[in-house]
């Protein structure tokens, strides 16, 4: 995906090898997800696919133990959710504690047979040039999701959707004065897509693997232009800048359900309950 004249454009993913950042490319949930799938399948360890999932992580606990439980019971996805304030539809109904927790944390897994969610807390350890990143996860219980309405999600749809809502932004954005990125930020993004793609199983389906990364280069731009950058086309009022602010927050939360969407097609389809 590319910015043209301030508007944004899907291109074909790149996938590369090698990346270091102090912080995980993309959620830990997501990338948990697929990896977890992919050992329920047989076709890598438990251990590796924890390693795996989190190389950019120095120091992971918690109640991980439940993925050897929930595999043992019969699971065969690990399905993502990625909350927000105000907009928790994809979490499954559970304690207010867990909910709470959750939003927070804007990422979790769960199993859809039994019921079970597992919330991640990030932070960071160590003295000033010599820090860590570490990450806990904490378990809770929750009702079990009905296959149906997991199955019902369509990846053409997801990518149509989020298209639509770059497009409907982008216009937004330009009559108010224009995108607030600039050439600094749009590289920044590009950067952040090859760390987006980063770290995901080669089995990810290709379509799948493209919007999760075109999904996580629009996070990048939104997270890159909250550093309050005015465009090039000069200064913006208060009212403005207030417009802008809601722009960027509504793009940034479609771009989180088209990544976790998307993310739990991919896992389906490695989990066999629909074709590749």
């Amino acid at each position: 995906m590319t910015l043209v004249h301030g508007h944004l454009v899907l291109a074909s993913d790149t996938r590369v090898t090698e990346y270091h950042d102090p912080m995980p490319a993309l959620p830990a949930s997501v990338r948990l997800a697929l990896w977890t799938t992919l050992s329920w399948q047989g076709n890598c360890s438990s251990a590796d696919a924890l390693s795996r999932s989190l190389p950019d992580v120095d120091h992971v606990s918690g109640d991980l133990d439940r993925l050897t439980l929930w595999r043992d019971l019969g699971e065969r996805a690990l399905l993502v959710a990625l909350p927000r304030p105000g907009d928790t539809t994809q979490v499954p109904r559970t304690t207010s504690a867990a909910l709470a927790h959750a939003v927070d944390a804007g990422e979790c897994v769960f199993v859809a047979s039994i019921g079970g969610l597992l919330v991640p807390t990030l932070s960071h350890y160590g003295s000033a040039g010599d820090v860590g990143l570490r990450i806990d996860w904490i378990a809770y219980d929750c009702a079990p999701t009905p296959r149906h309405r997991l199955e019902m999600l369509d990846l053409r749809t997801i990518e149509r959707t989020l298209l639509a809502s770059v497009t409907q932004h982008t216009a937004h954005f330009e009559a108010g004065g224009g995108a607030p990125w600039d050439a600094q930020h749009r590289e920044a993004a590009d950067n952040a897509i090859s760390r987006a793609v980063w770290g995901l199983p080669d089995q990810t389906p290709d379509r799948a693997a493209r919007v999760i990364a075109a999904a996580a280069r629009i996070s990048a731009l939104v997270d890159s232009a909250g550093d309050g950058t005015v465009p090039a086309r000069g200064p913006i009022d208060a009212a403005d800048a207030h417009h802008r602010e809601h722009l960027l927050r509504s793009l940034a939360a479609d771009a989180d359900v088209a990544l976790g969407e998307a993310t739990n097609v991919a896992v389906m389809t490695m989990a066999g309950w629909r074709p590749a």
